[in-house]
């Protein structure tokens, strides 16, 4: 195991893409150890982009909260199976999660990616009692790109009316990860092509949409993170405070972009607790439920 957390320390400093995809294999590798189901290969849709996984506790008990978890890459590519370690690392908590695929550029662009994770969403709390969840408790989660993804469907309320959802009464919380939710302006070709015209483009920042009344929220980022600026989370962290909103925020030191997500992972929860931060919210907000 020691071994394994230095290899996997050593790729995740890399910079390349491509090393990124080696520490991901590593991670999912040592996930098989943890006690938990894979129930694998689901559809919340039909078209092959619209697989689901999910991720349940051995252990009985129940009902447990659930976690729909959007990987980053983006908006650009992803797959869900390059994140087992974080389906397993939030089941091995006693927390149902699920990890869908979604459509990307240049397949698609703003805001069809949205409207895949609203349906996963609405799958997600039908199916959530086939594996142990609570369909009342389910909370948003994601990881740059995804952060993004799970941020606007708690956010603007549109995307999960679209599926006869309602964010306010049908989500237990948000749970983001190196997000970028404040990111004008664009100065990439790419992202003007995935966000439209200059026009509309404030209609795709999340924070643009906080306006009192939103779901408890985590929101965490890594210092050193220098993928998407720290401050997208700090702004929208502050923005949900002065609107009266209850928001956790952690800054976690020496940890970068890819390592924020990776913590999660059993031989790299020493650099960072965001599992032990995560687990607590969750368990924070499942606690004021069941005493209201």
């Amino acid at each position: 195991m020691r071994e394994a957390l230095f290899i996997a320390l050593g790729l995740l400093a890399g910079g390349a893409a491509t090393t990124w995809m080696a520490p991901l294999a590593t991670l999912n590798m040592l996930a098989r150890l943890e006690d938990v189901r894979l129930i694998a290969d689901r559809s919340y849709a039909e078209g092959p982009p619209h697989g689901i996984d999910i991720y349940a506790p051995r252990a009985a008990g129940g009902p447990r909260p659930v976690v729909v978890f959007f990987y980053g890459g983006g908006w650009e590519e992803g797959e869900r199976a390059l994140y087992r370690f974080v389906g397993a690392a939030l089941a091995s908590r006693g927390i149902v999660t699920l990890v869908p695929d979604y459509r990307v550029y240049p397949e698609v662009r703003f805001p069809d990616f949205l409207k895949d994770g609203a349906r996963a969403v609405r799958w997600a709390r039908e199916h959530a009692a086939e594996f142990g969840g609570d369909a009342s408790l389910v909370f948003l989660a994601g990881h740059s790109a995804g952060a993004h993804i799970a941020a606007m469907l708690a956010f603007d309320r549109q995307w999960l009316e679209g599926v006869d959802l309602d964010s306010r009464r049908d989500i237990a919380g948000l749970i983001g990860l190196a997000g970028p939710y404040d990111f004008l302006p664009l100065h990439s070709r790419t992202l003007e092509e995935i966000f439209g015209e200059e026009t509309g483009r404030a209609l795709s920042q999340p924070i643009n949409f906080v306006a009192g009344g939103e779901v408890p929220a985590f929101l965490a980022t890594g210092i050193d993170d220098h993928t998407v600026d720290p401050g997208n989370t700090a702004r929208l962290a502050a923005r949900l405070e002065q609107q009266g909103g209850d928001v956790t925020f952690r800054r976690y030191p020496r940890v970068d972009h890819r390592t924020v997500l990776g913590a999660l992972s059993r031989p790299l929860r020493l650099i960072a607790p965001v599992l032990d931060d995560m687990d607590a919210f969750i368990d924070g907000v499942r606690r004021r439920e069941a005493a209201s």
